[in-house]
């Protein structure tokens, strides 16, 4: 959604992920709009990868002007049930993929005067629930490392801001949607009453993208239908 919403604007799109087959779905999707897109087969938990992503990408289209880190897993476990190898592949892939990420794309972002950051966040670096241990401490991980990395970046006038969706209706919600008790335990605790469109995201990653939203930097937008 956001990728779609920003190709409306007129942003080249560089879409990222293990699965070629969807990608290739989402590029078809852009190209039909009549937006410029391309898919990037990798694993933004290895530096080895993301290396070869950062080349890939500037050969393709030169220089990058915004980065939307939005790699993201949950495991629902209680705290002993959990293996080392489990919890490290959450903050892997939640956290430390966000870091070779900047790493990697930020020094070309330098020097151009304008530039956005959104590290996609969740109500549940705020709130929490049960069996959430692995997933809520890396989502809390991520609003340190967006407050401080606005700050190191603001005299280069790129912004960074977490986005902290509430309960969207996205791949990684199916397993609570398609369960008739847990869904209305979600549903009640949202004050509008339904889930989330994810083109709502989409239309707030277009506008912070837009000089309108220069000034908003350091923080974490709640999009979360009233929940935290």
């Amino acid at each position: 959604a956001m990728a779609m919403a920003l190709a409306e604007q007129g942003a080249s799109i560089a879409l990222v992920a293990r699965d070629a087959a969807a990608l290739e779905e989402v590029v078809q999707e852009i190209r039909a709009g009549g937006g410029v897109a391309e898919a990037f087969v990798a694993d933004l938990t290895d530096e080895v990868s993301v290396d070869a992503l950062q080349e890939a990408v500037l050969a393709r289209f030169g220089k990058v002007h915004i980065l939307i880190n939005n790699a993201g897993m949950n495991l629902r476990k209680k705290i002993h049930e959990f293996t080392l190898t489990e919890w490290k592949q959450v903050t892997d892939t939640n956290l430390t993929s966000v870091f070779l990420m900047c790493r990697a794309f930020v020094p070309h972002m330098k020097g151009q005067g304008y530039g956005r950051i959104f590290n996609m966040t969740s109500i549940m670096a705020h709130v929490s629930l049960p069996e959430r241990t692995a997933y809520s401490s890396t989502k809390a991980a991520l609003l340190g490392l967006t407050k401080s990395l606005a700050l190191e970046l603001a005299p280069e006038g790129i912004t960074v801001v977490g986005i902290s969706p509430g309960p969207f209706l996205t791949e990684m919600n199916l397993p609570i949607t398609q369960d008739a008790e847990k869904n209305a335990m979600f549903l009640s605790k949202i004050p509008v009453g339904r889930w989330g469109d994810p083109k709502e995201i989409g239309a707030l990653a277009a506008y912070l993208c837009s000089d309108n939203a220069g000034f908003i930097t350091g923080t974490d937008i709640l999009i979360d239908g009233g929940w935290c």
